[in-house]
């Protein structure tokens, strides 16, 4: 079993930075990929970024160039740093992990392949 607290939500301007967090416990072998997601009030969940333990990186075409997703050495703790934060950016994001390798391709930011969620930190960005 894994578990998934997620922090550093919070109210920003557009333009600003946050980095969110995503400390990992339980099984190691049940995170071997993890990723981002988001979900607006009325929206389906998608996905933001994932990552592999090989640090290769997938990243959604709305927030490419702007969000950084990362882990510890340890593969404890997951981050997203956002930066040229916008208000279509408002919403919750979760942080999610899968015992197998990660996807390849946009089959890696879909919600349906991972098992694990946290319970997710609101971001909410004002213009």
């Amino acid at each position: 079993q894994v578990q998934l607290v997620e922090s550093g939500g919070g109210s920003v301007q557009s333009g600003g930075s946050l980095r969110l967090s995503c400390a990992a416990s339980g099984a190691t072998y049940g995170r071997s990929c993890m990723a981002w997601f988001r979900q607006a009030p009325g929206t389906e969940r998608e996905g933001v970024a994932t990552i592999d333990r090989n640090g290769i990186k997938i990243y959604a075409d709305s927030v490419k160039g702007r969000f950084t997703i990362s882990q510890d050495n340890a593969w404890s703790t997951l981050f997203l740093h956002m930066s040229s934060l916008k208000p279509d950016d408002t919403a919750m994001y979760y942080c999610a992990a899968r015992p197998s390798p990660c996807y390849s391709g946009s089959w890696a930011l879909r919600t349906n392949a991972y098992n694990y969620w946290g319970q997710g930190t609101q971001v909410t960005v004002s213009s």
